[in-house]
């Protein structure tokens, strides 16, 4: 086998698995009667894919992936919220490919992560409603922001 197909069929594992952990986020939720989307699960899950894969376009191709599969098999999200969070994980991917050039790691994904924030939450008040604009307290969102940039800024550095 050579080193391309050895790092394509790594790639297709990882995304698979974390693709399936994305499936198992709604049953779990109802399993632990707990709304696990509070801690913003996939994001977690889109920068995992960026930790261990580091490649802008597989990042990009997890962001559509992660809401639309789990769209497709556990009907969660709802099939507008899916097109916001799509965008929003987009946002990420890209943002942050390009920020990561630039500047450090920490502040790139922080950066990358708020600005991404905004995009979902306009889209959401434009195709959803402003009515049911933010169902997750703004202090619940900054905590699993900070969490989830600043572990990913440590592993990230130490990959």
């Amino acid at each position: 086998m050579t080193t391309t197909t050895q790092s394509l069929t790594r790639t297709a594992i990882l995304n698979l698995t974390i693709l399936t952990i994305a499936c198992l986020i709604p049953a779990a939720s109802h399993l632990l009667a707990m709304p696990l989307y509070v801690l913003n699960p996939m994001l977690a899950l889109l920068m995992a894919s960026i930790l261990i894969v580091r490649d802008g376009r597989n990042a990009l191709l997890m962001a559509v992936l992660l809401p639309s599969v789990s769209f497709i098999f556990t009907g969660m999200p709802s099939a507008l919220k899916m097109i916001c969070m799509i965008t929003e994980l987009a946002t990420v991917a890209t943002l942050f490919d390009w920020l990561k050039r630039r500047w450090a790691v920490l502040p790139a994904m922080l950066i990358s992560v708020i600005a991404a924030k905004v995009v979902y939450y306009a889209l959401k008040a434009l195709i959803i409603a402003p009515a049911v604009l933010v169902s997750t307290q703004w202090t619940i969102q900054l905590l699993t922001i900070l969490l989830w940039t600043g572990i990913f800024s440590i592993l990230y550095k130490k990959a």
